[in-house]
């Protein structure tokens, strides 16, 4: 890995660049704001430094972009009405209701709220964790789900179907344990469209086929997914997450 650094307007834009075996030269800003490039060894320096440098709005938009992703979700969640939570693409206003002694507390959702039934309003780490569990088990049931859709697509092409772990991960959506046969995807996608989970599924799938992110695999997804591209634009830009 070489650290190199290009100006424009004045700003002075530092990356990493690592020299890969790809066709072509990939440029990705990662939600801890560090800017990372790849390209093959045969491909000049200054050549990279001019394509950053072309590069450089999209690279400026996308940093300002995560610094308000970030700023927003620094805000810590009290877990009282009226307080937002995204689910499957969609904002939930909160209502948290108390429930008497023999009633159950839990979590339903309906008609654009999420409804938190709980003993005592003031009890927060109760209400926190009512509503976490609520938000995994739905990460579960709905990850399992796009993994049963999708695999149906690839199945054809003699990959295994592999079985998914859910962690918080801080700089990907998903990612693939080839030698497990595991794909593991990120717990904030539980915030996302279902047709964006479908494509960080499939993007996953297709890693047991195509171990990189060479032209092949990028070929192969597009066959598959012929708008992959605006999904993963829609999942990069629009949904809040704390990566």
């Amino acid at each position: 890995m070489e650290k190199h650094s290009i100006t424009y307007n004045r700003k002075t834009i530092e990356f990493e660049l690592y020299r890969k075996k790809v066709k072509n030269i990939n440029l990705n800003v990662r939600p801890d704001l560090s800017i990372v490039v790849s390209a093959n060894e045969n491909v000049p320096l200054e050549f990279i430094l001019n394509f950053v440098k072309d590069k450089a709005p999209w690279i400026l938009k996308n940093i300002s972009y995560f610094k308000n992703v970030q700023s927003e979700n620094t805000i810590k969640k009290d877990y009282v009405s009226g307080e937002s939570f995204k689910y499957l693409g969609k904002q939930y206003r909160l209502k948290v209701e108390e429930v008497n002694e023999r009633e159950y507390e839990g979590v339903k959702y309906f008609q654009g709220f999420i409804y938190l039934y709980v003993k005592d309003k003031n009890n927060y780490s109760r209400k926190e964790r009512l509503l976490n569990d609520w938000f995994r088990e739905k990460a579960k049931l709905n990850f399992k789900e796009s993994l049963d859709r999708v695999y149906k697509v690839i199945e054809k092409y003699g990959i295994k179907k592999p079985d998914i772990q859910i962690r918080t991960m801080k700089a990907r959506w998903g990612s693939c344990i080839r030698d497990k046969n595991i794909i593991i995807l990120n717990y904030e996608l539980i915030k996302a469209p279902k047709f964006c989970i479908d494509y960080v599924v499939l993007h996953e799938l297709i890693h047991f086929k195509y171990k990189n992110h060479d032209a092949d695999f990028y070929a192969f997804l597009t066959a598959l997914m012929p708008d992959w591209k605006q999904r993963k634009e829609i999942l990069d830009e629009e949904v809040v997450r704390e990566l």
